[in-house]
């Protein structure tokens, strides 16, 4: 059986755990290859490639360096990718 001292400690931990949640940042819409690539733990060219075979839903947006667009992947997406993995190659 707990005692009251390690009731007070878990409590105090799950209060600071909830602190952390409600501070943290809200998902962007979207994200870069680089941002993506840093989140899933894999190089940048793989997630480029992943958008380029259509493995993962991404779209191709405006960059703002001159007339080049990047591929642009939405929370959503990632979200898809991590409980479901990459869509078959077609």
């Amino acid at each position: 059986m707990e005692t009251d001292q390690s009731i007070i400690e878990r409590l105090d931990r799950i209060e600071t755990m909830l602190t952390n949640l409600i501070q943290q940042e809200p998902p962007k819409e979207f994200y870069t290859t680089a941002e993506v690539a840093e989140l899933l733990g894999k190089a940048e060219f793989t997630v480029r490639e992943w958008c380029r075979l259509h493995r993962i839903y991404a779209e191709k947006r405006e960059s703002g360096r001159g007339r080049s667009k990047e591929w642009m992947i939405s929370y959503d997406e990632i979200r898809r990718v991590r409980s479901e993995g990459l869509l078959p190659l077609r």
